[in-house]
């Protein structure tokens, strides 16, 4: 049973819409260049010029993140789940009035107003 590597939207057109892909590998860092031979160009989205995990790219292996693990030289074996999960960034904790006009709010800048 081969290793299930689960892929983020972003990526998916790399791999011909597939959310799940079969791949082989002793270690992560082994089972991305073989994703990378595959699907050309994948690897770059997910790893550096030196080959290291992006910063904003978080990978999985069975729900545990490989950064608290042995980072890209975590095994994994036959049967595992690996995922790859690209951060997101955004959104606001303040919520913006009803009551102040959509227009103000870019007008003024909505960190200005009370509301």
């Amino acid at each position: 049973m081969p290793i299930t590597v689960r892929i983020p939207t972003p990526l998916q057109r790399m791999t011909n819409g597939q959310g799940e892909v079969s791949c082989e590998g002793r270690t992560v860092a082994e089972l991305l260049g073989n994703l990378e031979q595959r699907y050309p160009g994948i690897k770059e989205r997910i790893c550096d010029n030196q080959g290291k995990l992006r910063r904003f790219v978080n990978v999985f292996v069975n729900e545990e993140d490989i950064r608290f693990l042995q980072g890209d030289q975590t095994p994994v074996k036959d049967g595992d789940e690996v995922s790859i999960i690209p951060a997101i960034a955004g959104g606001s904790l303040r919520r913006r009035s009803a009551c102040v006009p959509p227009g103000c709010a870019r007008r003024y800048g909505a960190g200005r107003l009370r509301t």
